[in-house]
């Protein structure tokens, strides 16, 4: 295989063959072909694109690169399932998600991130929870799965290995955004995991890593072609992201919220619509249910009546983290020793927010990572955060509580999150925090 001559076919619109795609991945996870050939290949990409049998083939190499987990033989209750998210700010679904799908008969081994940008991660927040281990080896991620029914974890170094060196130079050499890489990046580590199905959640507005519909559109359905194209059954939600995803943002402070929507103590219709709406079409996805009716049916009962914060509950204690964190949570994560309100500068109504904006506060907090290598502080974040429609302003509602690990933090934070809301004199249309859904597709 001569690396040069496929990087410049393809550099000028040519179709790469699925051997030929499966030789350049090999090398991509060997390091037989260089960084700068991997980044003059993602380049072409980025300005060629791939066609659909190329996108395929792409991710199936990528898959093939590592280990494939095999779940046939580990007794199972039902099928594997799992959702991923393009990011955003306060979406901690998956933290809610992840028990409902194994209190209604899936097994969900959810293979996760760290937050980057102005985006949060989900294992970021549950390393706020003490002892939590966020990277089993594979046979007690196989244990806490057949025992449990989820393991909310990290990727191994075994699992889509030319995915992980793809990325580390798509990051240096400006080639993140291309859909056919990104696709390629998000199905090739849900793949190896041995799903049967997966429900993506491609957010949509100004907190979203693609703000506009269009896009998203485009992204979702391409991951929808590809996941079934590969032989798992996919679907895509789009949702909303034009303001936070609930009431939190942070890391220990979003647990905390998702712990109080499981027990009962707290419940943002948003937040509630978002996970419901994936769970329903993930278990009806995965043939757990019959038809969306049921699964949402089921859904519901597992999170009103208690049996998704059970799930919860052994999880956490599976993975090493405290048994009776759902019972007192305010024992075990993390508090910072700042807590202020954030008033509005007037009275008024929250008529726009710029979530973005409100993800970089949280990071200026150190709630999240400018640069991979830096550290998390657990603690800091916003509570209480006023949503679009709402009143705010000295007569009324602070616009959130700042939680800081000193007072300087918070002053800055709290003058960032001012700056993010917009205050009008009336109240905005608000948009349904589920916009389309994208069914089955195949190449």
């Amino acid at each position: 295989m001569l690396v040069a001559e496929l990087i410049r076919r393809k550099r000028e619109g040519g179709e790469l063959s699925a051997p030929e795609i499966e030789e350049l991945v090999a090398g991509i996870a060997h390091g037989t072909v260089t960084d700068a050939q991997v980044g003059a290949l993602a380049m072409a990409i980025v300005w060629r694109g791939m066609s659909a049998r190329e996108r395929v083939a792409l991710t199936g190499a990528m898959t093939r690169s590592g280990d494939v987990l095999d779940w046939s033989d580990a007794g199972l209750a039902g099928p594997v399932l799992d959702k991923h998210s393009t990011g955003g700010v306060g979406d901690k679904v998956s933290l809610l998600l992840a028990p409902i799908v194994a209190a209604c008969g899936g097994a969900v081994p959810m293979i996760s991130g760290r937050g980057l940008g102005h985006t949060g991660g989900t294992l970021d927040k549950l390393e706020a929870i003490p002892g939590y281990d966020v990277a089993p080896d594979p046979a007690r991620l196989r244990d806490a799965v057949a025992r449990v029914g989820c393991a909310i974890v990290g990727q191994t170094a075994r699992l889509a290995p030319a995915d992980r060196r793809l990325y580390a130079i798509r990051d240096a050499t400006g080639t993140v955004e291309s859909i056919p890489l990104i696709v390629a990046s998000i199905l090739s580590k849900k793949l190896a995991a041995g799903l049967d199905a997966l429900v993506m959640d491609v957010k949509v507005g100004s907190g979203a890593f693609l703000p506009s519909l269009e896009a998203a559109r485009e992204l979702a359905g391409a991951i929808v072609e590809v996941g079934n194209g590969s032989g798992m059954a996919t679907s895509a939600l789009l949702t909303d992201m034009n303001q936070v995803l609930g009431r939190s943002a942070g890391n220990a402070v979003e647990v905390g919220e998702a712990i109080g929507h499981l027990t009962g103590q707290a419940s943002d219709p948003r937040l509630r619509e978002v996970t419901l709406a994936l769970s329903a079409e993930l278990l009806a996805l995965g043939g757990v249910h019959a038809d969306l009716a049921a699964a949402r049916a089921a859904a519901e009962r597992a999170l009103d009546g208690g049996a998704a914060a059970e799930r919860f509950a052994a999880m956490v204690a599976e993975l090493g983290g405290p048994a009776d964190l759902v019972e007192s949570p305010e024992r075990h994560l993390p508090q910072a020793p700042v807590v202020r309100e954030v008033q509005a500068p007037a009275d008024g109504v929250v008529g726009g927010v710029d979530v973005r904006a409100v993800g970089l506060a949280v990071v200026g907090l150190g709630g999240g990572r400018a640069r991979e290598t830096d550290t998390v502080d657990h603690r800091v974040g916003f509570t209480e955060l006023a949503a679009l429609g709402e009143r705010v302003g000295p007569g009324a509602r602070p616009l959130a509580l700042v939680h800081a690990a000193d007072p300087d933090s918070a002053q800055r934070a709290a003058q960032a999150l001012r700056a993010a809301y917009l205050i009008a004199g009336g109240a905005p249309a608000s948009g349904e925090p589920v916009i389309e859904r994208l069914g089955q597709r195949t190449v």
